[in-house]
C-alpha cells in the first residue's frame, strides 16, 4: 500500500473498487457507474511522506480497463509532499489555491487553478501548497506492476523556503499575474457588496459579470451561502433567489453557464469537525483566536470553529482567496465592523492575495459608487500594512 499515489489512497478507494462485487464484474466493463461525491472517506496524508496537513479524497483506483488511479489532494499552507518519482508518470490539475512544484535540480515554479502539470516517468519531484495559501489538485497516476510511486527523502525547510528566489531577475519589470485580480475575481466583491446591502439591481449586474467571466454556478452559490455568516440569512436567501433568476434568464437567452462541481470533500463531524475548524481559523487568523470575549462567551467561538471555519471553509468548491474577497467586501459596506474588516484584510494577505489586489478591490467599491465602503476598506488595508513586520 505504500507504493500508491499518496501511500494510502488505494486502500481508501477500495470500497469503490469492490462496490460492484464479483457477480457484477462483467457489468463493470459495459455499464456506466457513478461514485457519488462524499461516498468515499477522506484520509490524512501520512507523515512519512508529507510535511504539514494534507488531506486525500480518493476518486477511483486503477483497474484492468484503466491502469491509473485518481484523487483530490488538498494541501494546507506550507504543506508539501516528499520528493518522489512515478514509474508510469503522473498528471496534476490544480483546482484551487496557489501551489509550488519542483523537479530535482530545477527552479521551483508556482502553480495556480487550471494549470496542468505533466510529470514523466522516473522524474524526481515534489509538489505542495505555497506558504500562505492552501492548494488542491486532482492527481491521476499510472502504475507499473501495481506500483505507482517511489517515495524518497522529505523536502527540507531550506529547500521549501528557497521559493523566494524562483522569479527570474530579468522578469522584474513585468507585472506578476498575482498583482491584479482576474475578471472572475473582480466580480466577487461586487456580488458580495450588493448582497450585503440588499441592492438587487447591482447584484444582478455583478452576477452576470461573474458568470460571463467564468465563475461557475456552484462558486456563485457558495459565495452567497457563505455570506449569510457575515450579512445574515435573509440577505443570503434573497441573493440566492436572485442568482436562480439570473441563471434561468441566461438559459432562456441560450447561455450555457458552467454548473461547476459540488464539494467533493467529506466534511468531518463531531470533535474532528471542531478540530478542522479550529485549524482553519488559526491559519486564517495567523494565531489561535482567543481573548476576554471568548472567555466570556466560549460558545460563540465554538460556533465559529465548528460551523463557519469547519462546515463552510472545509467545502472545497470555492478557494479561500475567493472567500476572503467576498468577506472583505461584505464587511466594507457594513458600517461599525471595522475591527472584523481589518482582521479579514490581514487574512486575505495570509491566503495569498496581494496588497495590490486588495487595493484593486478598494477601487472597485469606489467605482461602484460606495465611497464610504471604499474609505473603510482602504483604511483597513493601510492599518494592516502599517502593522506588518518590516
Amino acid at each position: 500500500m505504500k507504493n500508491t499515489l499518496i501511500g494510502i489512497a488505494v486502500c481508501a478507494a477500495a470500497p469503490f473498487a469492490d462496490a460492484a462485487g464479483a457477480d457484477n464484474a462483467s457489468e463493470s466493463r459495459t455499464a456506466q457507474q457513478i461514485s457519488r461525491a462524499g461516498s468515499q472517506a477522506s484520509v490524512t496524508g501520512p507523515t512519512d511522506y508529507f510535511t504539514g496537513r494534507v488531506r486525500v479524497d480518493p476518486l477511483f483506483p486503477a483497474t484492468d480497463e484503466i491502469n491509473a488511479s485518481g484523487a483530490y489532494v488538498s494541501f494546507e499552507p506550507g504543506a508539501r509532499s516528499a520528493w518522489h518519482t512515478h514509474p508510469a508518470g503522473q498528471r496534476l490539475v490544480v483546482t484551487s489555491g496557489v501551489g509550488l512544484v519542483q523537479e530535482w535540480g530545477k527552479p521551483m515554479q508556482e502553480i495556480r487553478p487550471g494549470d496542468v502539470i505533466v510529470c514523466p516517468p522516473g522524474v524526481k519531484h515534489w509538489h505542495g501548497a505555497a506558504p500562505t495559501s492552501a492548494m488542491t489538485h486532482l492527481a491521476v497516476t499510472g502504475s507499473v506492476d501495481g506500483k505507482s510511486v517511489q517515495w524518497l527523502e522529505k523536502v527540507t525547510d531550506e529547500q521549501y523556503n528557497a521559493q523566494v528566489s524562483v522569479t527570474p531577475k530579468d522578469e522584474s519589470t513585468a507585472q506578476p499575474v498575482s498583482e491584479t485580480l482576474s475578471a472572475k475575481q473582480q466580480a466577487i466583491p461586487l456580488m458580495a457588496a450588493a448582497m450585503a446591502t440588499s441592492n438587487m439591481s447591482w447584484l444582478n449586474t455583478a452576477l452576470n459579470q461573474g458568470l460571463d467571466a467564468g465563475l461557475t454556478v456552484s462558486e456563485a452559490k457558495e459565495i452567497l451561502v457563505q455570506l449569510y455568516a457575515y450579512s445574515g440569512f435573509p440577505r443570503s436567501l434573497n441573493a440566492l433567489g436572485e442568482l436562480m433568476n439570473v441563471v434561468d434568464a441566461r438559459k432562456q437567452r441560450g447561455v450555457q453557464d458552467d454548473p461547476g462541481r459540488e464539494p467533493g470533500r467529506v466534511i468531518p463531524v463531531g470533535d474532528e469537525l471542531l478540530a478542522a475548524g479550529k485549524a482553519n481559523q488559526t491559519r486564517i487568523a495567523g494565531a489561535p483566536v482567543q481573548g476576554p470575549l471568548f472567555d466570556f462567551v466560549p460558545v460563540i467561538n465554538q460556533y465559529l470553529q465548528a460551523h463557519l471555519f469547519g462546515d463552510i471553509f472545509e467545502r472545497d468548491n470555492l478557494d479561500w482567496q475567493s472567500r476572503e474577497l467576498a468577506t472583505v467586501a461584505a464587511l466594507a459596506v457594513t458600517p461599525g465592523v471595522e475591527p472584523q474588516l481589518r482582521s479579514h484584510m490581514a487574512a486575505s494577505l495570509r491566503v495569498g492575495l496581494t496588497a495590490a489586489q486588495l487595493r484593486q478591490l478598494v477601487q472597485l467599491l469606489a467605482d461602484q459608487g460606495d465611497a464610504a465602503a471604499a474609505k473603510r476598506a482602504g483604511e483597513a488595508l493601510d492599518s494592516v500594512q502599517a502593522n506588518q513586520p518590516k
